[in-house]
């Protein structure tokens, strides 16, 4: 079974089609009227429009004719450039146009049974979390009986147009289209979540290294059924589908509808003095202005390859406007990458996509406050709403998106489009945060001293933000912020990895009063400890080999970290906290040496952590087991701790 539907304005297909069916009428939407508010907010279209169905525009109109990757769409008088490359990405995959526009067949117009032709279609989006199905009537914007908006070069196919007066609809308004950005579109049809990439920031035709593993990506998201376009960057308007050298056109988009590495044979190997081909298929939404360099239908090496060599290798074009590029000159050529993966569907029982519905609030109680603002307010920043996750494993890609409630339908009441958002992994000076925090975290932070800055997202009035990076073992805490404190609206976090991270909301500020802990004893003081490394540690053999890594122990709680690989000079970075009865109960590093068999101990420090003690870095002699007193050990490490009676304090 999929994912729940929610259905826009309450309205049911089915029920309201059987109703139209029964009394011979067309559909007429009462939440959609054909007229000015459907189209703008407040201003009007200059010309006489006059809303029209399919069959008073055509003969015998469709809803897809033929094969819906094979017909070019074209940007109406009043049509949005973005939804047109979407529509073409969207074209791409079945998978994903068939989910946006269900039983397609079904709501095809029959000659042979008019009568059962209601004026009714159905469209669907995943709209802030949520798969949406959106009901129109099939009344369409004309002016002198052309289409305003978007249309078909099949003069009698109108499945675009359709679908844009339903995205139209769930918006406010056609005007509503406007300032979405193609991977926002992509999106809403598909549920996917996007990536863009700076090819040039990439540096991907310097470094051979990277090209091949951004190849490598895009053909695992192209293969598990996600969507690339590109584009080349205008730096003006007068430069806007302006053609370069090589016959492609500045800010324009492209939908790339194949890629493959191709293992040429022995003719072909000394025809192109290589063993593999890199190629990537594009299409232009246009139909034209295609490839004119390498590859291309009218380059020598495309020449040099029988109708056969094509064949056998893949290299087929199959709709007008298609082309081939290897991946070098891919690279090279183009400026902005658009990725969108496929992320609906869990890979073997393991969920690669963790997602959660949050927003920001005004509270008077300031730790019920959930709205503080961006970095810039370091009083209130730590008041937002606080997530951890944890990356289990070294090198994999985790990519986190910050998604904020559309307010397009509020604009006719003054509000804006989006506020200011982003978020910032801590290692640079700037903006919302992501912090590497204690391995063993379970509440909210409420200081900033050891945390580990590691990237940042950018901070800007768009919908969505995202920041894709390789990120180390740990764990991770995501404080998803406005500009200003003091705001309130609803945001959807997603954070996508190859490798579970367990999403979660920290909500409690501190351990929670209950009869078991004051039996036991409530916690009074609260202590946090980043062991920075371990050195000189014990070899008893030249040749040996020596795996260390900690255990920090506090009372029946423990935290062990990362293994470090064969040295005895080790940097761990890991942090702990602790909530202690007293500290009569001791913090207790231990070094082990990790071995096939049996771990060999390498020595322990034993800490009392009091609140009076100095803050600053230290370095103690490792010592074998028995207490601060025991005889030293070989090795030392360097570690710092910083312990409170405030149990808010970290």
């Amino acid at each position: 079974m999929g994912p729940p539907l929610k259905l826009f304005k309450n309205q049911k297909y089915q029920e309201l089609k059987q109703e139209c069916i029964k009394d011979s009428k067309l559909f007429c939407d009462p939440t959609f009227l054909p007229e000015n508010d459907s189209l703008f907010y407040n201003r009007l279209l200059p010309g006489k429009v006059v809303w029209k169905r399919p069959q008073d525009i055509c003969d015998d109109p469709r809803l897809i004719v033929g094969n819906i990757s094979n017909h070019r769409l074209i940007q109406g008088r009043l049509g949005h450039k973005p939804i047109i490359s979407a529509f073409s990405c969207l074209a791409v995959q079945e998978s994903h146009w068939t989910k946006t526009i269900p039983n397609h067949k079904e709501q095809e117009w029959d000659p042979r049974k008019p009568d059962k032709y209601a004026g009714i279609f159905r469209f669907r989006f995943w709209h802030f979390g949520e798969w949406t199905e959106v009901v129109i009537d099939d009344l369409l914007p004309t002016i002198n009986g052309d289409l305003v908006f978007s249309f078909s070069t099949s003069m009698n196919e109108f499945w675009n147009a359709l679908l844009e007066k339903a995205y139209a609809k769930l918006l406010g308004c056609y005007e509503a289209l406007d300032g979405l950005t193609i991977t926002d579109i992509i999106v809403d049809f598909t549920g996917t979540l996007a990536e863009t990439v700076d090819m040039q920031k990439g540096r991907y035709t310097e470094l051979v290294e990277e090209k091949y593993k951004l190849f490598g990506e895009l053909y695992k998201t192209f293969t598990k059924g996600g969507l690339i376009c590109c584009s080349i960057e205008s730096p003006n308007q007068e430069e806007q589908e302006v053609e370069t050298d090589w016959g492609l056109l500045k800010g324009h988009t492209y939908t790339m509808t194949d890629i493959c590495k191709i293992r040429l044979g022995e003719r072909l190997v000394e025809v192109f003095s290589a063993e593999k081909l890199y190629m990537v298929r594009l299409r232009n939404p246009l139909g034209r202005q295609e490839w004119s360099g390498p590859w291309s239908e009218i380059s020598e090496e495309w020449q040099q390859l029988t109708a056969a060599d094509r064949k056998n290798l893949g290299l087929i074009m199959s709709d007008d406007g298609e082309f081939w590029m290897s991946l070098e000159d891919f690279c090279r050529n183009f400026h902005k990458l658009n990725v969108c993966r496929n992320v609906n569907n869990p890979i073997f029982g393991r969920k690669e996509l963790e997602s959660v519905l949050g927003c920001w609030t005004v509270d008077d109680d300031p730790l019920m406050n959930r709205s503080g603002g961006c970095y810039n307010n370091r009083d209130t920043f730590l008041q937002n709403p606080q997530y951890i996750f944890t990356v289990p494993e070294d090198g994999h890609k985790v990519i986190m998106s910050l998604q904020q409630k559309d307010l397009r339908t509020y604009r006719r009441m003054g509000r804006p489009d989006n506020y200011i958002i982003g978020f910032e992994l801590f290692k640079n000076e700037r903006r919302v945060k992501i912090m590497m925090v204690e391995m063993n975290r379970k509440f909210r932070l409420h200081h900033l001293y050891i945390q580990e800055r590691a990237g940042t997202s950018t901070y800007i009035d768009t919908r969505t933000v995202f920041l894709s990076k390789y990120l180390k073992k740990g764990n991770y805490v995501l404080v998803p912020t406005m500009f200003q404190h003091g705001r309130t609206s609803e945001f959807l976090l997603r954070i996508f990895s190859e490798v579970p991270v367990q999403l979660r909301e920290l909500t409690l500020d501190m351990p929670k009063m209950s009869c078991w802990n004051l039996a036991r004893g409530y916690p009074k003081v609260v202590t946090q400890i980043t062991v920075h490394s371990a050195e000189g540690l014990e070899k008893k053999y030249a040749n040996e080999t020596v795996n260390p890594y900690l255990v920090i122990k506090c009372g029946k709680e423990e935290v062990r970290s990362p293994v470090q690989k064969n040295t005895v000079h080790a940097i761990f970075d890991t942090q702990a906290i602790f909530y202690r009865r007293t500290t009569d109960i001791p913090i207790i590093v231990q070094v082990w040496n990790s071995r096939k068999f049996c771990d060999q101990f390498l020595g322990q420090v034993t800490l009392d952590a009091d609140p009076s003690d100095c803050r600053d870095l230290k370095s103690l002699y490792l010592r074998k087991k028995g207490g601060p007193t025991a005889k030293v050990k070989q090795g030392h490490i360097s570690f710092k701790v910083i312990s409170s009676d405030d149990l808010t304090e970290l």
